[in-house]
């Protein structure tokens, strides 16, 4: 936990669930994976001790194993100046080991702190979706929230929590994406999400992506086609009308765009290339654009001469090995720090 953070999108850390397990090779250098097997004061923590191992090639991978805090529950709470929070920084909330009750217990501090504005990353934007869509798309998940609350803080929570608006305006729910293949994957998954803002992590980049995703086409809602309604014209299904998924505005319903290059020991370079188009396709369709850093590598013009270098991809760009403070987070000259706006 942390009540301020060095992370470039968000102003503090809460850490209720801890622990995660490897989905991708986005994953492969996961950097809280790291911090708990490098920084004894993190890894010895009760709230981390044993959730991460190095292997035999010095990579820190997750064992798998989540872990409630119960100790930090409450933590939003006794934070009285608005921030941003970012949530299980160093596991992930949808993770299919933690159980909705714990999702519950979550979210009803979140109904409970309108202040803040909480940031929930995930690779798993399936299982999000599935939750927050309750099981019959009519307000369920709310109010299981509501009585959560009740049940956590007392009866005028459970009133507090009950009168929130679903999806809260203060939740915004981001998935991660390093390449074209993951984006396919998880973007409609995060695009059937009700929530205020949706975005994208982009980190660390390991390929180009299109944020178009041609050909895509909206997932039909979990209940069943009771909670749809057709189009008498063309005989398709739409989501139905007590769903609100505008988000705040899009023609993609991608609210905003994080990108950034990997950092730590084993970092992979990003190609100036892919962050570019990434920023480009942003400022075409309105949508709020932050770079969040280079990683460990950067672009040869930028580096010093005891750098070590690599070319990537082979005879296009070579990099240099300057660490992430040296390397910084300028594209192209200019530092890009956009975040979306919610009206209340």
């Amino acid at each position: 936990m942390a009540d301020k953070s060095l992370i470039e999108w968000t102003d503090a850390t809460w850490n209720p669930i801890t622990g995660c397990t490897l989905v991708d090779d986005g994953c492969r250098h996961c950097y809280a994976a790291h911090l708990i097997t490098s920084w004894p004061a993190i890894g010895n923590h009760p709230s981390r001790e044993g959730l991460a191992r190095k292997n035999a090639a010095g990579e820190s991978k997750f064992t798998g194993e989540v872990r409630f805090n119960e100790q930090w529950l409450d933590q939003p709470l006794r934070w009285k100046k608005p921030r941003r929070i970012f949530v299980c920084a160093h596991g992930d909330l949808f993770h299919p080991e933690v159980p909705d009750e714990w999702i519950d217990k979550v979210f009803a501090v979140m109904a409970l702190a309108p202040q803040h504005t909480f940031q929930v990353l995930t690779k798993r934007p399936e299982r999000a979706r599935e939750y927050l869509m309750g099981l019959t798309c009519d307000g369920a998940r709310r109010l299981n929230v509501a009585r959560m609350a009740g049940h956590l803080f007392g009866d005028e929570a459970d009133a507090k929590a009950s009168n929130r608006h679903w999806p809260m305006s203060n939740v915004w729910m981001l998935t991660s994406v390093s390449d074209q293949a993951s984006a396919n994957e998880r973007i409609p998954q995060l695009l059937a999400c009700p929530a205020a803002v949706r975005g994208i992590s982009a980190e660390p980049l390991l390929g180009p992506v299109d944020l178009t995703l041609d050909g895509l086409v909206c997932l039909p809602c979990p209940a069943s086609l009771d909670g749809l309604r057709m189009d008498t014209d063309t005989g398709a299904y739409e989501c139905c009308s007590r769903c609100d998924y505008t988000g705040v505005g899009s023609e993609w319903g991608i609210d905003w765009v994080i990108c950034g290059g990997e950092s730590g020991p084993h970092a992979r370079p990003m190609h100036p290339d892919w962050a570019r188009s990434l920023r480009d396709q942003c400022v075409a369709a309105g949508v709020p654009f932050l770079f969040k850093q280079w990683g460990e590598w950067a672009a040869d013009q930028i580096g010093p001469e005891d750098a070590r270098s690599t070319r990537y991809p082979p005879g296009h760009v070579e990099f240099l090995k300057i660490g992430k403070k040296r390397a910084g987070r300028k594209l192209d000259g200019v530092e890009w720090s956009q975040f979306p706006e919610v009206a209340e």
